[in-house]
């Protein structure tokens, strides 16, 4: 698998499933974006959590210009079914501290139609891998458009997210909270 439907994902990683895979009905692509983090999986989780708070890919286009937290916000890895993760997304199921799973708001699916996501905070050796899923529907023709569009857009903005998520939890680890 190439780019824009997999980053950083091994082809284990791309192959497997996730909770997001089941939650869009009918002809759906599948976008994998992965990355090592050293940090423990379950600081890790902790991060992936923030994006309750803030999107953490570029500010000035996610977050009107405001600089997503470089601390962990307290409470924000107790979730809750029902709220909002990255603005445009509702969380439907997760299971503490490994994944959580959301599906597009109505705001969401008028922007980018049924999209279902898995973040995912998994061991690896010392460390964690983030590995995130996106079930995107691409039935018709506009879906089809839409589809491969949001890949090459997710791409780019997944990619900063997951660095930046990467090099908190990875401060944090280490004992230098809010590296950049």
């Amino acid at each position: 698998m190439a780019l824009p439907l997999t980053w950083g994902a091994t082809p284990a990683e791309a192959r497997r499933p996730y909770a997001a895979d089941d939650l869009v009905e009918g002809s759906v692509l599948r976008l994998t974006r992965a990355i090592s983090v050293a940090a423990p999986p379950e600081l890790t989780w902790r991060w992936l959590c923030q994006i309750a708070v803030a999107p953490y890919s570029y500010d000035w286009i996610d977050n009107r210009g405001r600089r997503s937290p470089r601390t962990l916000t307290p409470g924000a890895d107790r979730l809750v079914l029902g709220q909002r993760m990255a603005v445009v997304f509702e969380l439907v199921s997760y299971d503490a501290p490994r994944h959580w799973t959301a599906l597009t708001t109505p705001r969401g699916q008028r922007l980018f139609g049924p999209v279902a996501v898995t973040y995912a905070a998994e061991p690896d050796g010392a460390g964690s891998r983030i590995v995130c899923r996106f079930a995107v529907d691409q039935g018709g023709a506009v879906g089809w458009t839409r589809s491969r569009l949001l890949a090459w857009g997710d791409l780019v903005m997944m990619r900063q997210q997951l660095r930046t998520l990467k090099r908190l939890a990875e401060g944090d680890a280490a004992g230098r909270p809010g590296a950049r």
